[in-house]
């Protein structure tokens, strides 16, 4: 048997082009000798759809479109994630489920048992779990039919039942052999993801001495980011096809001997996942939103080099205006840096120097500010100037506004609200400082493409003289560990300090990081990429003082 794994990038609520997407698959799929092909969870919808799954309208055209999906499918077996609705019953109105077609009509359908409810999931929200599921019988194989988190049991150790041990289980009273265990997955990425994800699949091939298939929702979704890289492992753990990540695309595999297509590596590098997750995470939001450019301010700093890049890498050169914006405190070779950025990368230029409108705002606050010297304001009030000219330029061009700050300067708040935090899409928002010098020098691999100058230099936000981040933070070296080890592990300030962190410095930067809540809350979307983003899978009261 010939079985296509397809992974389809959907927008949430176009069934429509879902449905469009899945139906030239399912022919291509087909015109490759294909029994069987399989699409991601939720396809016809996109995942995850929130609220919408709460208005009557969205539910009925979703119905009616997968009534219509089954109706034009092409002669082939198609499985594919959709919702279902519930009614008469007590509980919640929505299944999360698989349906399998055939012949335009559903021959058998499987219903999510576990549902998600930690970090950026909400599924009890909005849906019942499953029964039981039933085997699946198609030509001489068995197959094993799960939806994402079904498979995650023992992985997470929260859940009261096992779907895949309750499956085999069954099977063995029925005297039924299993042939293939399947997983219908909208798995978001995150940095490391597919090293948990390859030992939960070869633990569970050694475990039930079985084939697996998993078919994985590709794409950018707001800030989740699907990388794809839907997979075949054979009964010995051996990933023996796998689609590409970070694309649409399907692969063929044979279960006569368990072979297929390698449109990727059995594993990849993660500094390269991270960035390429990047670039489709500013594509797809880019253009899913109705943009067509970005405009982005140039410091000569690394963390607008490497969103530059990234900007051009996903939108192309062209749809890329970048603008060097020097208030009396920038340095030549910031400047100089920033221009050669552009030109490295072919993307538009721009200057426009702050230091007129500078000086005119302080003109206009003298008479409020007499008496008090220079501070903290008037660095910020640089930085909101930027952000205004910014915004200018995105309202007056249609160009979307990315922010450029990272995920070590937004935990501690070392950023400015309404300044350079302004923007539509924070790109690097979930990259600590130490990770952007990884990603950095990976963009500069095969040619300098981030001026070298910008790599070795110390960071600054040069809003005064002589300024440096180190002035005011810890080594980002330290900051960055105390920041995973709080944000991602849940450590506190006495395990961080048994760790072997200074007290006063662990003190401090826990301090910044509840104090500037109200800031993260208010700043543009960023793209997750660790285990932990600032954002709605991290929900902390703005106001608290809990200080352990």
């Amino acid at each position: 048997m010939k079985i296509a794994l397809v992974q389809i990038n959907p927008v949430i609520g176009d069934f429509a082009a879902n449905c469009r997407a899945i139906l030239l698959a399912a022919e291509q799929a087909l015109s490759q000798g294909c029994d069987l092909a399989i699409f991601p969870e939720m396809a016809v919808s996109g995942y995850p759809p929130q609220d919408l799954l709460e208005r009557h309208s969205f539910l009925e055209d979703h119905d009616r479109a997968v009534a219509q999906l089954i109706s034009d499918l092409p002669s082939l077996t198609v499985m594919f994630g959709c919702l279902e609705q519930r009614s008469g019953v007590a509980g919640k109105p929505l299944y999360n489920s698989v349906l399998v077609a055939q012949d335009g009509a559903i021959v058998h359908r499987v219903r999510k048992q576990l549902l998600p409810s930690y970090d950026v999931f909400d599924e009890t929200r909005y849906f019942e779990p499953g029964p039981e599921a039933e085997l699946y019988q198609l030509g001489e194989m068995t197959f094993a039919i799960t939806v994402c988190e079904d498979i995650w049991y023992e992985a997470t150790g929260h859940y009261r039942c096992d779907p895949v041990a309750s499956l085999f289980a069954g099977a063995k009273k029925q005297g039924r052999r299993i042939d293939c265990l399947i997983n219908v997955s909208a798995s978001p990425f995150q940095r490391d993801k597919e090293v948990i994800r390859h030992a939960i699949f070869r633990s569970l091939c050694s475990r039930y001495q079985i084939p697996f298939l998993y078919v994985n929702q590709v794409g950018g979704q707001d800030s989740l980011l699907f990388d794809g890289r839907s997979l075949a492992m054979n009964a010995s753990s051996e990933i023996v096809a796998k689609c590409a990540g970070f694309v649409a695309d399907m692969v063929v595999v044979d279960t006569e001997n368990w072979h297929g297509e390698m449109h990727g590596p059995v594993q990849e590098e993660p500094v390269e996942s991270v960035y390429r997750a990047l670039v489709m995470g500013v594509r797809d939001y880019v253009r899913k939103s109705g943009f067509r450019s970005v405009v982005l301010g140039l410091s000569g700093g690394i963390d607008s080099a490497l969103t530059a890049t990234i900007a051009v890498d996903a939108l192309g050169a062209e749809n890329v205006l970048g603008v060097a914006l020097p208030s009396p405190y920038s340095s030549e070779d910031s400047m100089e840096d920033a221009e050669a950025l552009a030109g490295n990368l072919g993307c538009m230029f721009k200057v426009v120097p702050i230091t007129p409108l500078f000086a005119a705002f302080k003109e206009a606050l003298y008479p409020l500010f007499a008496g008090h010297g220079e501070d903290l304001t008037e660095q910020n009030l640089q930085a909101r100037i930027r952000g205004n000219l910014l915004m200018a330029l995105s309202n007056k061009f249609g160009h979307l506004l990315l922010s450029t700050g990272n995920k070590s300067e937004m935990a501690v708040g070392y950023c400015t609200l309404y300044g350079d935090m302004s923007g539509g899409l924070a790109v690097i928002s979930d990259v600590p400082k130490q990770m952007v010098y990884e990603l950095a020098w990976y963009v500069n691999r095969d040619q300098e493409r981030i001026p070298g100058r910008t790599l070795t230099k110390a960071p600054t936000a040069e809003l005064k003289p002589d300024q440096r981040d180190q002035d005011d933070l810890p080594p980002y070296a330290i900051l960055d560990q105390i920041l995973e080890m709080h944000l991602e592990q849940g450590q506190g300030l006495t395990a961080l300090v048994q760790a072997g962190f200074d007290e006063v410095v662990v003190r401090d930067v826990l301090r910044r990081i509840r104090l500037n809540e109200y800031k993260r809350k208010q700043a543009a979307m960023g793209l997750k990429v660790t285990s932990k983003a600032f954002g709605y899978g991290r929900r902390y009261p703005n106001v608290q003082n809990y200080q352990e």
